[in-house]
């Protein structure tokens, strides 16, 4: 899912709009104008409306590192949207919507050389929305709607590579006189799984649209910021090699199993402002600009209770965005629509800080649908969306060397011990950093089907 839009947003509230770009502030969409636009809800002009859409995310990331590839392992992600609105008055509408606004679903594998950055992740959040809709004036609506969110994360990563681990074998033998293999090989000696549920979050989102005349319209809608907060979550930490990896490191590592970390993640606003046009009766045109605020995502903070050593502190540093809509619809006849269109999703990711858990890049999205509506009342609706992202090269990041000052230590007092030992201890010692540095590329494929109903 993280690679359908930048960070982990998810854009997929919609198969009829994911078939013409993902468009649709300053359009009538009926119940699902829930998400994109509330205000337009109450231009139904139906009693009720019904509809529900899901998308399936095959996507693929690949990582160029030390003149080898590797790919990612990822199963198909299904985002979902339900969407309801009923009329109370002629002017004042009423909806309910359920979504799925950010996700990611990535899977590098246990031993690949950025495990230390990520292995996996599984994040979903979810969105119920009820909402109201007034259209003020003949051409003028407004509305408003409250997000109520929630989610779960599940994330596995290295702590301590394998180069850093065969540095540290010769020490810690030279402190306990013994004799440890002289390598662990090319796997990650000792991972952690995080997993965690978070607590309920709110928001809201709000909305204005207003028809200039019979063929143009304008709209803007705000999403607000949400932080999704995981107050207890849980840690499990595994080793590669059990006979070698856990003595060397699970006296204090395995203290992590009995704790519980907090971590929160933003999940930010979302302004778009939208304009559609219809040059003849049969065609409609639109275009929504869309700015994600991005900028509130400088740090991912996970911290264990009573083990602050293990605390983690990761630089995001993010930067507002920009995300691009165009798309079309055209009536090809009383049953048929037929749509097109193209998304343009630039980065937030700051490449100085590149984690391949969300490998971010600008996107390139185009899109194509239809709707086919054998009752007049029921319309059943498909879309296919290429994802191609225009790859990054030479971006980095860098970690914490878990055994650095563990190892530092130990040399340490061998050389005040033995002064004469001084020189070879010191090109043994551990640098406390490490760095990461590759090229990513990213694609993916989106069917996705849905069907409304309205009287």
């Amino acid at each position: 899912m993280s690679v359908l839009a930048e960070g982990y947003q998810v854009n997929t509230f919609s198969p009829k709009q994911e078939g013409m770009g993902h468009v649709g502030v300053a359009m009538k969409l009926g119940a699902e104008s829930n998400i994109f636009n509330p205000a337009a809800v109450s231009f139904s002009g139906k009693t009720l409306e019904i509809s529900a859409g899901v998308s399936a995310i095959s996507a693929l990331a690949s990582c160029d590192y030390d003149g080898k590839k590797y790919e990612t392992d990822n199963g198909v992600s299904t985002p979902f949207n339900i969407s309801a609105a009923f009329r109370i008055y002629d002017n004042l509408y009423a909806g309910i919507s359920l979504y799925t606004p950010y996700g990611s679903s990535i899977n590098w594998g246990e031993n690949w050389p950025g495990a230390i950055l990520n292995q996996s992740v599984d994040l979903k959040v979810f969105t119920v929305q009820p909402t109201v809709s007034w259209r003020v004036l003949p051409n003028l609506g407004i509305g408003a709607g409250m997000m109520i969110g929630w989610g779960n994360v599940n994330l596995n990563k290295g702590l301590v590579t394998p180069e850093s681990f065969d540095r540290f074998l010769p020490i810690l033998g030279m402190a306990q006189n013994m004799q440890f293999p002289s390598t662990i090989g090319n796997v990650m000696p000792a991972s952690v799984n995080l997993t965690g549920d978070s607590q309920l979050a709110l928001g809201f989102n709000v909305g204005a649209i207003y028809d200039i005349d019979s063929r143009w319209t304008v709209g803007a809608s705000y999403r607000s910021k949400m932080s999704m907060k995981v107050k207890k979550g849980a840690a499990r930490v595994s080793y590669a090699n059990e006979a070698l990896s856990r003595p060397v490191l699970g006296e204090s590592l395995d203290l992590l199993n009995s704790t519980n970390f907090s971590a929160e993640m933003p999940c930010p606003y979302v302004l778009t402002f939208g304009v559609s046009y219809k040059p003849i009766e049969k065609l409609l045109l639109a275009f929504d600009a869309q700015l994600n605020g991005w900028s509130t995502y400088k740090t991912l903070d996970i911290e264990f209770d009573n083990l602050s050593d293990y605390d983690q502190h990761l630089t995001k540093d993010y930067k507002d965005s920009w995300t691009f809509h165009l798309g079309g619809q055209y009536a090809l006849t009383e049953r048929l629509d037929l749509r097109a269109g193209l998304m343009l999703d630039l980065s937030p990711v700051n490449d100085k800080y590149y984690n391949p858990e969300t490998p971010g890049m600008t996107k390139i999205e185009p899109s194509v649908g239809l709707s086919f509506r054998p009752l007049p009342q029921l319309s059943i609706d498909a879309a296919f969306m290429y994802v191609f992202g225009a790859g990054v090269n030479g971006v980095t990041n860098t970690y914490d060397n878990l055994l650095a000052g563990k190892g530092n230590a130990i040399l340490d007092k061998i050389s005040e011990a033995n002064p004469a030992l001084a020189p070879m201890v010191a090109g043994m010692k551990m640098p406390e950093t490490g760095e990461f540095k590759a090229d990513y590329k990213t694609r993916a494929i989106i069917p996705a089907i849905g069907i409304s109903y309205s009287f």
